[in-house]
């Protein structure tokens, strides 16, 4: 299953401290004396080792220096490093420039992803929705990150993005859970107009739409929301902040979380019967 994005995060920073660690290890020189070849108090070997230093590509290089280390195992772990601190951007610094830069940001890698596998437990996915449904739950983004204005614009490019649906280019699988149909993200005119489109976007040949029963059995239970794009990243929104993990062990268990999660949803007629029962609720 995959972990929480915090947890992954911190287990990026242990394995790339465990190299740092067999690196020193492999040169026979204790904790001690690598501190005094850089010129650190001994203290920040120690929390390098146990992953709770933030690091520089500096203390990298003077690390594996001192350890006689080559440079291309200086320059892979520097790589790792700096994948490492571009996975989690906090939301409120990529927010500083407003809700609708912040949904144009993307667009130059929604271009170029030919395949999104998207399973969504809480919203309805954004290339799915209604300006009406995105302006509504935009407005409670700002309000709670305290961003001033912009809702209708930013509702207007989130929009704008569903250009990609009919391209050609581009294949969307996509789960929810049932109960994204029924969470109340705008008035009952909002959500009925946004299960109807829900309707004609799974129509599209591009497009795999699942949604998950509330009385599926479960072979694998809810989890974060997560966007996997091909095969080479994916993509998670916590409340705090943007992850992106790209190390292949975690791209493996979210494809597997994914097929689970598929493999418990409903396609065709039994989803568009869930959505047409929603619809009527509201």
């Amino acid at each position: 299953m995959p972990r929480h994005p915090s947890s992954a995060v911190q287990q990026a920073r242990e394995v790339l401290a465990a190299r740092l660690r067999d690196v020193r290890l492999d040169s026979g020189l204790s904790a001690r004396e690598v501190a005094r070849a850089c010129g650190w108090h001994e203290s920040k070997c120690s929390r390098i080792q146990s992953g709770k230093q933030a690091l520089t590509d500096t203390d990298i290089r003077s690390w594996c220096l001192a350890c006689g280390a080559d440079e291309q195992v200086i320059l892979d772990l520097i790589t790792v490093n700096r994948q490492l601190d571009a996975a989690y951007v906090e939301w409120q610094r990529m927010q500083r420039g407003g809700l609708k830069r912040l949904q144009e940001a993307v667009i130059p890698l929604w271009d170029q992803t030919e395949m999104f596998r998207i399973y969504e437990p809480g919203v309805v996915p954004g290339f799915f929705q209604t300006h009406g449904y995105a302006a509504a739950l935009l407005g409670r983004i700002s309000e709670l990150f305290a961003i001033p204005g912009g809702d209708d614009e930013a509702a207007t490019a989130r929009v704008e993005r569903q250009r990609l649906l009919y391209s050609g280019a581009h294949r969307f699988a996509v789960v929810i859970e049932e109960s994204v149909l029924h969470a109340r993200i705008g008035d009952p005119a909002v959500m009925a107009g946004q299960l109807g489109h829900l309707l004609d976007v799974m129509s599209l040949p591009s497009v795999s739409l699942g949604i998950i029963p509330f009385a599926a059995e479960r072979g694998m239970w809810p989890v974060e929301g997560f966007w996997m794009l091909d095969d080479a990243q994916v993509v998670l929104e916590t409340v705090s902040a943007k992850i992106t993990v790209q190390r292949p062990g975690e791209l493996d268990l979210y494809r597997r979380a994914f097929a689970a999660l598929s493999g418990m949803a409903v396609h065709g007629a039994p989803a568009r019967k869930l959505i047409t029962a929603a619809i009527a609720g509201f």
